[in-house]
Protein backbone atom coordinates (compact mmCIF):
# COMPACT_ATOMS: atom_id res chain seq x y z
CA UNK A 1 0.00 0.00 0.00
CA UNK A 2 1.10 3.40 -0.68
CA UNK A 3 0.59 4.99 2.73
CA UNK A 4 3.05 1.64 4.45
CA UNK A 5 5.51 2.91 1.55
CA UNK A 6 5.54 6.31 2.76
CA UNK A 7 6.36 5.09 6.08
CA UNK A 8 9.59 3.48 4.89
CA UNK A 9 10.95 7.27 3.81
CA UNK A 10 13.60 8.49 6.26
CA UNK A 11 12.91 11.14 9.06
CA UNK A 12 13.78 14.69 8.06
CA UNK A 13 16.76 14.16 10.34
CA UNK A 14 17.95 10.94 9.17
CA UNK A 15 18.96 12.72 6.21
CA UNK A 16 20.33 15.40 7.32
CA UNK A 17 22.23 13.39 9.13
CA UNK A 18 23.24 11.64 5.96
CA UNK A 19 24.48 14.93 4.11
CA UNK A 20 26.71 15.77 7.05
CA UNK A 21 28.85 13.02 6.13
CA UNK A 22 31.90 13.56 4.43
CA UNK A 23 30.38 17.60 4.37
CA UNK A 24 32.70 19.97 6.23
CA UNK A 25 31.50 21.87 8.84
CA UNK A 26 29.05 24.69 8.08
CA UNK A 27 29.55 23.49 4.32
CA UNK A 28 25.79 23.93 4.08
CA UNK A 29 23.44 26.33 6.23
CA UNK A 30 21.42 24.40 8.11
CA UNK A 31 18.14 25.90 7.14
CA UNK A 32 19.22 25.59 3.45
CA UNK A 33 20.02 22.00 3.68
CA UNK A 34 16.62 21.27 5.78
CA UNK A 35 14.69 22.93 2.93
CA UNK A 36 16.20 20.28 0.87
CA UNK A 37 15.65 17.64 2.26
CA UNK A 38 11.79 18.44 2.69
CA UNK A 39 11.65 19.20 -1.18
CA UNK A 40 13.18 15.46 -1.87
CA UNK A 41 10.96 13.85 1.05
CA UNK A 42 7.99 15.84 -0.98
CA UNK A 43 8.97 14.48 -3.90
CA UNK A 44 9.72 10.75 -2.91
CA UNK A 45 6.30 10.64 -1.06
CA UNK A 46 4.27 12.10 -4.38
CA UNK A 47 5.82 9.19 -6.33
CA UNK A 48 5.09 6.77 -3.79
CA UNK A 49 1.80 7.70 -3.39
CA UNK A 50 1.66 7.79 -7.75
CA UNK A 51 2.61 3.80 -7.45
CA UNK A 52 6.29 4.47 -7.37
CA UNK A 53 8.69 2.19 -5.59
CA UNK A 54 10.17 4.23 -2.45
CA UNK A 55 13.46 6.00 -3.64
CA UNK A 56 17.05 4.39 -2.45
CA UNK A 57 18.30 6.62 0.26
CA UNK A 58 21.90 7.38 -1.86
CA UNK A 59 19.36 8.42 -4.48
CA UNK A 60 17.73 10.84 -1.85
CA UNK A 61 20.98 12.09 -0.39
CA UNK A 62 22.52 13.16 -3.82
CA UNK A 63 19.22 14.96 -4.85
CA UNK A 64 19.20 17.15 -1.35
CA UNK A 65 22.65 17.78 -1.90
CA UNK A 66 21.80 18.84 -6.01
CA UNK A 67 19.05 20.99 -4.59
CA UNK A 68 21.45 22.74 -1.95
CA UNK A 69 23.58 23.66 -5.05
CA UNK A 70 20.71 25.07 -6.88
CA UNK A 71 19.34 26.87 -3.75
CA UNK A 72 23.35 28.30 -3.00
CA UNK A 73 23.78 29.14 -7.40
CA UNK A 74 22.73 32.68 -8.02
CA UNK A 75 19.58 33.12 -9.60
CA UNK A 76 21.31 35.95 -11.55
CA UNK A 77 24.29 34.19 -13.70
CA UNK A 78 27.08 34.58 -16.13
CA UNK A 79 25.96 33.43 -19.98
CA UNK A 80 28.17 32.82 -23.12
CA UNK A 81 26.11 34.45 -26.04
CA UNK A 82 26.22 32.22 -29.01
CA UNK A 83 23.00 33.58 -30.66
CA UNK A 84 24.95 36.04 -32.92
CA UNK A 85 22.98 38.86 -31.58
CA UNK A 86 24.90 41.45 -29.97
CA UNK A 87 22.60 43.77 -28.07
CA UNK A 88 20.26 40.29 -26.49
CA UNK A 89 17.84 41.94 -24.64
CA UNK A 90 17.47 38.45 -22.62
CA UNK A 91 20.46 38.08 -21.91
CA UNK A 92 21.16 41.28 -20.44
CA UNK A 93 22.20 43.68 -23.43
CA UNK A 94 25.29 45.45 -23.99
CA UNK A 95 28.61 44.17 -22.30
CA UNK A 96 30.35 46.52 -20.42
CA UNK A 97 33.99 47.04 -20.88
CA UNK A 98 36.84 46.28 -19.38
CA UNK A 99 36.98 50.04 -17.97
CA UNK A 100 33.62 50.22 -17.24
CA UNK A 101 34.04 47.19 -15.34
CA UNK A 102 37.15 48.16 -13.28
CA UNK A 103 35.67 51.64 -12.59
CA UNK A 104 32.84 50.42 -10.98
CA UNK A 105 34.90 47.67 -9.05
CA UNK A 106 37.14 50.55 -8.12
CA UNK A 107 33.68 52.43 -6.73
CA UNK A 108 32.47 49.29 -4.90
CA UNK A 109 35.25 48.14 -3.17
CA UNK A 110 34.72 51.50 -0.82
CA UNK A 111 33.59 55.16 -0.40
CA UNK A 112 33.34 57.62 -3.16
CA UNK A 113 32.65 61.34 -3.32
CA UNK A 114 29.33 60.51 -4.78
CA UNK A 115 27.44 63.09 -3.26
CA UNK A 116 30.14 64.97 -1.79
CA UNK A 117 32.04 68.21 -2.49
CA UNK A 118 35.43 67.50 -2.39
CA UNK A 119 37.00 70.87 -2.95
CA UNK A 120 33.99 72.73 -1.18
CA UNK A 121 33.81 70.09 1.69
CA UNK A 122 30.38 70.14 1.67
CA UNK A 123 27.15 68.51 -0.34
CA UNK A 124 27.58 67.62 -3.50
CA UNK A 125 25.14 66.23 -6.05
CA UNK A 126 25.67 62.98 -7.84
CA UNK A 127 24.44 64.58 -11.32
CA UNK A 128 27.66 66.24 -11.80
CA UNK A 129 29.56 63.07 -11.99
CA UNK A 130 28.68 62.66 -15.98
CA UNK A 131 27.02 66.11 -16.86
CA UNK A 132 30.08 67.19 -18.74
CA UNK A 133 30.92 63.67 -20.16
CA UNK A 134 27.51 63.79 -22.00
CA UNK A 135 27.80 67.71 -23.08
CA UNK A 136 31.15 66.42 -24.31
CA UNK A 137 30.10 63.68 -26.34
CA UNK A 138 26.74 64.68 -28.00
CA UNK A 139 27.50 68.48 -28.16
CA UNK A 140 24.41 69.05 -25.65
CA UNK A 141 24.34 72.11 -23.40
CA UNK A 142 23.26 69.98 -20.29
CA UNK A 143 22.49 66.19 -19.18
CA UNK A 144 20.84 64.05 -16.89
CA UNK A 145 20.56 60.57 -15.94
CA UNK A 146 17.85 58.49 -15.26
CA UNK A 147 17.71 54.76 -14.31
CA UNK A 148 16.45 53.70 -18.13
CA UNK A 149 15.04 55.12 -21.63
CA UNK A 150 11.16 54.43 -20.07
CA UNK A 151 11.79 56.77 -17.10
CA UNK A 152 13.41 59.38 -19.05
CA UNK A 153 10.36 59.82 -21.80
CA UNK A 154 8.25 59.15 -18.31
CA UNK A 155 9.93 61.89 -16.56
CA UNK A 156 10.29 64.82 -19.61
CA UNK A 157 6.64 64.27 -20.23
CA UNK A 158 5.28 64.87 -16.92
CA UNK A 159 7.40 67.65 -15.81
CA UNK A 160 6.89 69.77 -19.52
CA UNK A 161 3.66 68.49 -20.96
CA UNK A 162 1.21 67.69 -17.98
CA UNK A 163 -2.33 68.18 -18.74
CA UNK A 164 -1.61 69.19 -22.34
CA UNK A 165 -1.59 67.33 -25.43
CA UNK A 166 1.76 66.05 -27.18
CA UNK A 167 1.76 65.31 -30.88
CA UNK A 168 3.05 61.65 -31.93
CA UNK A 169 2.85 60.80 -35.77
CA UNK A 170 0.64 57.68 -35.71
CA UNK A 171 3.26 55.59 -37.25
CA UNK A 172 4.78 56.41 -33.90
CA UNK A 173 2.52 55.56 -31.25
CA UNK A 174 4.16 52.52 -30.74
CA UNK A 175 4.16 49.21 -28.38
CA UNK A 176 7.98 47.96 -28.27
CA UNK A 177 9.80 45.47 -25.88
CA UNK A 178 8.26 44.16 -22.67
CA UNK A 179 4.53 46.04 -23.83
CA UNK A 180 5.92 49.20 -23.58
CA UNK A 181 3.98 51.58 -25.03
CA UNK A 182 4.16 55.08 -26.27
CA UNK A 183 0.21 56.25 -25.35
CA UNK A 184 0.44 54.38 -22.24
CA UNK A 185 3.59 56.43 -21.45
CA UNK A 186 1.34 59.80 -22.21
CA UNK A 187 -1.17 58.81 -20.26
CA UNK A 188 0.96 57.92 -16.82
CA UNK A 189 2.65 61.42 -17.61
CA UNK A 190 -0.51 63.13 -17.33
CA UNK A 191 0.26 64.23 -20.67
CA UNK A 192 -2.44 63.57 -23.22
CA UNK A 193 -1.77 62.12 -26.98
CA UNK A 194 -2.29 63.98 -30.31
CA UNK A 195 -2.27 61.90 -33.23
CA UNK A 196 -1.43 63.44 -36.01
CA UNK A 197 -0.97 62.00 -39.85
CA UNK A 198 -1.92 58.32 -40.78
CA UNK A 199 0.07 54.98 -40.48
CA UNK A 200 2.42 55.20 -42.59
CA UNK A 201 2.90 58.34 -43.86
CA UNK A 202 3.39 62.23 -41.66
CA UNK A 203 3.78 65.38 -42.62
CA UNK A 204 5.19 68.47 -41.59
CA UNK A 205 2.20 69.86 -42.44
CA UNK A 206 -0.01 67.53 -40.23
CA UNK A 207 2.08 68.63 -36.64
CA UNK A 208 1.29 72.27 -38.09
CA UNK A 209 -1.88 71.51 -38.13
CA UNK A 210 -2.83 69.87 -35.34
CA UNK A 211 -1.49 72.46 -33.32
CA UNK A 212 -3.67 74.14 -30.80
CA UNK A 213 -3.05 76.20 -27.73
CA UNK A 214 -3.55 73.25 -25.57
CA UNK A 215 -0.25 71.71 -27.09
CA UNK A 216 3.14 71.56 -25.15
CA UNK A 217 5.65 69.54 -27.45
CA UNK A 218 6.19 67.28 -30.72
CA UNK A 219 7.03 63.67 -29.32
CA UNK A 220 9.15 61.92 -32.25
CA UNK A 221 9.90 58.16 -31.98
CA UNK A 222 12.88 56.98 -33.96
CA UNK A 223 11.82 53.84 -35.17
CA UNK A 224 15.01 51.92 -33.29
CA UNK A 225 13.45 48.86 -33.07
CA UNK A 226 10.69 48.66 -35.48
CA UNK A 227 10.65 48.88 -39.51
CA UNK A 228 7.45 50.51 -41.33
CA UNK A 229 8.74 50.13 -44.86
CA UNK A 230 6.67 50.86 -48.38
CA UNK A 231 4.63 53.61 -49.01
CA UNK A 232 5.71 55.87 -46.50
CA UNK A 233 7.05 59.27 -45.11
CA UNK A 234 7.51 61.29 -42.11
CA UNK A 235 8.52 64.70 -41.57
CA UNK A 236 12.55 66.03 -41.13
CA UNK A 237 13.88 66.67 -37.42
CA UNK A 238 14.54 70.32 -38.53
CA UNK A 239 11.04 70.65 -39.84
CA UNK A 240 9.28 69.68 -36.80
CA UNK A 241 11.64 71.91 -34.66
CA UNK A 242 10.65 74.99 -36.38
CA UNK A 243 6.83 74.06 -35.76
CA UNK A 244 7.36 73.80 -32.14
CA UNK A 245 9.73 76.37 -31.39
CA UNK A 246 7.49 79.12 -33.97
CA UNK A 247 5.11 78.30 -31.15
CA UNK A 248 6.72 78.74 -28.45
CA UNK A 249 6.56 74.78 -27.60
CA UNK A 250 9.43 72.11 -27.48
CA UNK A 251 10.44 69.30 -29.69
CA UNK A 252 10.98 66.14 -27.50
CA UNK A 253 12.93 63.43 -29.34
CA UNK A 254 13.13 59.65 -28.32
CA UNK A 255 16.30 58.01 -30.01
CA UNK A 256 16.30 54.65 -27.80
CA UNK A 257 19.35 53.61 -28.96
CA UNK A 258 21.81 56.48 -28.49
CA UNK A 259 23.99 56.15 -30.90
CA UNK A 260 27.26 58.62 -31.00
CA UNK A 261 29.33 57.23 -34.13
CA UNK A 262 28.38 56.72 -37.71
CA UNK A 263 27.18 53.41 -37.87
CA UNK A 264 28.32 53.35 -41.49
CA UNK A 265 32.04 52.51 -40.35
CA UNK A 266 30.27 49.41 -39.34
CA UNK A 267 29.10 48.23 -42.49
CA UNK A 268 26.12 49.34 -41.33
CA UNK A 269 23.24 51.65 -42.06
CA UNK A 270 23.05 55.02 -41.11
CA UNK A 271 21.53 55.64 -37.46
CA UNK A 272 20.64 58.95 -36.29
CA UNK A 273 23.16 59.76 -33.84
CA UNK A 274 22.25 62.12 -30.44
CA UNK A 275 24.59 64.87 -31.83
CA UNK A 276 22.67 65.01 -35.54
CA UNK A 277 18.94 65.09 -32.61
CA UNK A 278 20.09 67.93 -30.89
CA UNK A 279 22.10 69.66 -34.32
CA UNK A 280 18.40 69.57 -35.76
CA UNK A 281 16.56 71.52 -33.03
CA UNK A 282 15.46 68.89 -30.68
CA UNK A 283 15.04 70.65 -27.08
CA UNK A 284 15.87 67.45 -25.51
CA UNK A 285 17.39 64.18 -26.93
CA UNK A 286 16.20 61.13 -24.68
CA UNK A 287 18.31 57.63 -25.34
CA UNK A 288 19.84 54.10 -23.41
CA UNK A 289 23.13 53.74 -21.94
CA UNK A 290 23.10 49.96 -22.64
CA UNK A 291 22.49 49.98 -26.29
CA UNK A 292 24.19 51.56 -28.83
CA UNK A 293 25.98 53.40 -26.27
CA UNK A 294 27.64 50.10 -24.71
CA UNK A 295 27.33 51.44 -21.32
CA UNK A 296 25.46 50.13 -18.45
CA UNK A 297 21.30 50.15 -18.14
CA UNK A 298 20.51 53.79 -17.87
CA UNK A 299 18.23 56.41 -19.73
CA UNK A 300 20.33 59.87 -20.82
CA UNK A 301 18.62 63.04 -21.22
CA UNK A 302 20.67 65.83 -23.08
CA UNK A 303 19.62 69.04 -24.22
CA UNK A 304 18.91 72.81 -23.28
CA UNK A 305 20.28 73.63 -19.97
CA UNK A 306 17.60 75.33 -18.69
CA UNK A 307 15.27 72.65 -19.26
CA UNK A 308 17.54 70.32 -17.67
CA UNK A 309 18.32 72.12 -14.95
CA UNK A 310 14.21 71.48 -14.02
CA UNK A 311 14.45 67.75 -14.69
CA UNK A 312 17.39 68.08 -11.97
CA UNK A 313 15.48 70.00 -9.66
CA UNK A 314 11.79 67.71 -9.98
CA UNK A 315 11.02 65.17 -7.14
CA UNK A 316 11.35 61.96 -10.50
CA UNK A 317 15.23 63.13 -10.39
CA UNK A 318 15.40 61.11 -6.73
CA UNK A 319 12.84 59.12 -7.68
CA UNK A 320 14.97 57.77 -10.75
CA UNK A 321 18.19 58.67 -9.98
CA UNK A 322 20.78 56.04 -10.87
CA UNK A 323 23.65 55.07 -8.34
CA UNK A 324 27.26 54.95 -8.11
CA UNK A 325 27.93 51.96 -9.94
CA UNK A 326 25.81 53.23 -13.00
CA UNK A 327 27.37 56.22 -12.92
CA UNK A 328 31.04 54.70 -12.63
CA UNK A 329 30.43 52.97 -15.78
CA UNK A 330 28.49 55.54 -17.73
CA UNK A 331 31.62 57.50 -16.86
CA UNK A 332 34.11 54.92 -18.31
CA UNK A 333 31.74 54.23 -21.16
CA UNK A 334 31.34 57.97 -22.03
CA UNK A 335 35.56 58.12 -21.81
CA UNK A 336 36.31 55.99 -24.37
CA UNK A 337 34.26 58.34 -26.41
CA UNK A 338 35.75 61.37 -25.71
CA UNK A 339 39.24 59.66 -26.24
CA UNK A 340 38.38 58.17 -29.80
CA UNK A 341 38.80 54.61 -28.37
CA UNK A 342 35.09 53.40 -28.53
CA UNK A 343 35.68 51.04 -31.58
CA UNK A 344 38.64 49.20 -29.45
CA UNK A 345 37.36 49.54 -25.84
CA UNK A 346 33.75 48.86 -26.21
CA UNK A 347 32.42 45.25 -27.19
CA UNK A 348 29.59 46.50 -29.25
CA UNK A 349 31.50 48.29 -31.53
CA UNK A 350 34.25 45.72 -31.31
CA UNK A 351 32.02 42.95 -31.70
CA UNK A 352 30.79 44.70 -34.97
CA UNK A 353 34.04 45.42 -36.20
CA UNK A 354 35.38 41.97 -35.47
CA UNK A 355 37.91 40.27 -38.77
CA UNK A 356 35.43 37.92 -41.06
CA UNK A 357 38.49 35.77 -41.33
CA UNK A 358 38.91 35.12 -38.11
CA UNK A 359 35.29 34.23 -37.29
CA UNK A 360 35.60 31.55 -39.89
CA UNK A 361 38.88 30.30 -38.11
CA UNK A 362 37.03 30.52 -35.09
CA UNK A 363 33.66 28.80 -36.20
CA UNK A 364 35.46 25.97 -37.92
CA UNK A 365 37.26 25.18 -34.86
CA UNK A 366 34.33 24.83 -32.79
CA UNK A 367 32.38 23.38 -36.21
CA UNK A 368 35.59 20.49 -35.52
CA UNK A 369 35.02 19.87 -31.98
CA UNK A 370 31.60 18.61 -32.65
CA UNK A 371 32.56 16.00 -35.42
CA UNK A 372 30.58 14.81 -38.08
CA UNK A 373 27.84 16.95 -36.79
CA UNK A 374 29.59 20.60 -36.93
CA UNK A 375 30.28 22.06 -40.31
CA UNK A 376 30.52 25.94 -41.00
CA UNK A 377 27.72 28.10 -42.44
CA UNK A 378 27.38 32.10 -43.74
CA UNK A 379 25.28 34.08 -41.18
CA UNK A 380 24.09 37.12 -40.48
CA UNK A 381 25.18 38.63 -37.16
CA UNK A 382 22.25 41.38 -35.94
CA UNK A 383 22.63 44.21 -33.67
CA UNK A 384 19.62 43.63 -31.80
CA UNK A 385 18.52 45.43 -28.69
CA UNK A 386 16.03 47.96 -29.46
CA UNK A 387 18.87 49.18 -31.98
CA UNK A 388 18.86 49.12 -35.84
CA UNK A 389 16.08 47.22 -36.80
CA UNK A 390 16.75 44.36 -39.34
CA UNK A 391 20.28 45.67 -39.88
CA UNK A 392 23.13 43.20 -39.24
CA UNK A 393 26.82 42.27 -40.62
CA UNK A 394 28.05 39.03 -42.26
CA UNK A 395 29.29 36.75 -40.30
CA UNK A 396 30.90 32.95 -40.34
CA UNK A 397 28.87 30.04 -37.86
CA UNK A 398 29.13 26.80 -36.81
CA UNK A 399 26.39 24.52 -37.28
CA UNK A 400 25.61 21.22 -35.27
CA UNK A 401 23.57 18.91 -36.43
CA UNK A 402 23.49 16.27 -33.81
CA UNK A 403 21.95 12.65 -33.63
CA UNK A 404 20.24 13.24 -30.36
CA UNK A 405 18.63 16.15 -32.07
CA UNK A 406 19.21 20.82 -31.63
CA UNK A 407 16.65 21.02 -29.31
CA UNK A 408 18.25 18.17 -27.07
CA UNK A 409 21.71 20.02 -27.58
CA UNK A 410 20.80 23.43 -27.21
CA UNK A 411 18.96 22.10 -23.69
CA UNK A 412 22.15 20.41 -22.24
CA UNK A 413 24.28 23.76 -23.30
CA UNK A 414 21.72 26.05 -22.00
CA UNK A 415 21.57 24.26 -18.64
CA UNK A 416 25.38 23.49 -18.32
CA UNK A 417 28.02 25.43 -16.13
CA UNK A 418 28.56 28.28 -17.36
CA UNK A 419 25.33 28.38 -19.71
CA UNK A 420 25.76 28.37 -23.28
CA UNK A 421 22.74 29.71 -25.53
CA UNK A 422 22.73 29.54 -29.26
CA UNK A 423 19.82 29.26 -31.59
CA UNK A 424 18.02 27.06 -33.72
CA UNK A 425 18.06 27.27 -37.77
CA UNK A 426 17.07 24.94 -40.02
CA UNK A 427 17.77 21.68 -37.92
CA UNK A 428 20.94 22.78 -36.62
CA UNK A 429 22.13 25.03 -33.38
CA UNK A 430 23.76 27.82 -34.57
CA UNK A 431 26.83 29.07 -32.47
CA UNK A 432 28.11 32.37 -33.84
CA UNK A 433 31.65 33.13 -32.63
CA UNK A 434 31.07 37.01 -32.73
CA UNK A 435 28.96 37.24 -29.91
CA UNK A 436 31.34 35.22 -27.89
CA UNK A 437 34.69 36.42 -26.36
CA UNK A 438 37.53 34.35 -27.46
CA UNK A 439 38.53 33.45 -24.14
CA UNK A 440 35.21 30.99 -24.34
CA UNK A 441 36.02 29.09 -27.45
CA UNK A 442 37.98 26.38 -25.90
CA UNK A 443 35.17 25.98 -23.09
CA UNK A 444 32.73 25.33 -25.60
CA UNK A 445 35.18 23.17 -27.85
CA UNK A 446 35.35 21.01 -24.86
CA UNK A 447 31.38 20.63 -24.32
CA UNK A 448 30.86 20.07 -27.94
CA UNK A 449 33.26 17.66 -27.59
CA UNK A 450 31.60 15.90 -24.60
CA UNK A 451 28.38 16.38 -25.80
CA UNK A 452 28.34 15.62 -29.63
CA UNK A 453 31.26 13.01 -29.82
CA UNK A 454 31.87 11.59 -26.33
CA UNK A 455 35.74 12.93 -26.56
CA UNK A 456 36.70 14.96 -22.86
CA UNK A 457 39.11 17.52 -24.05
CA UNK A 458 41.34 18.87 -21.16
Amino acid sequence: MPTDARRSLPSVEALLEQLRNGAAPGEWPHQVAVEAVRVVLAEARAAVSAGGTTPALDVMVEDARAAMETAARPSLRPVINATGVILQTNLGRAPLSDRAIAAMTTVARGYSNLEFDLAEGARGSRHEHVRELIRRTTGAEDGIVVNNNAAALLMVLQVFAQGRDVLVSRGQAVEIGGGFRIPDVLRQSGARLAEVGTTNRTYARDYADAWTDETAAILRIHASNFQIIGFTAEAALHDLASIAHSRSGLLIDDLGSGCLVETERFGLAHEPTVQESLAAGADLTLFSGDKLLGGPQCGIIAGRAELVAALRAHPLARVLRVDKLTIAALNATLLSYVEGREAAEIPVWRMLSADIGILRRRARKLARAAGQAGTVVRGTSMVGGGALPGQGVPTWCAAIQPRQGEEHLAHVLRNGNPPIVGRISAGALILDPRTIHPRDDAAIAARLAAEVTGETRD
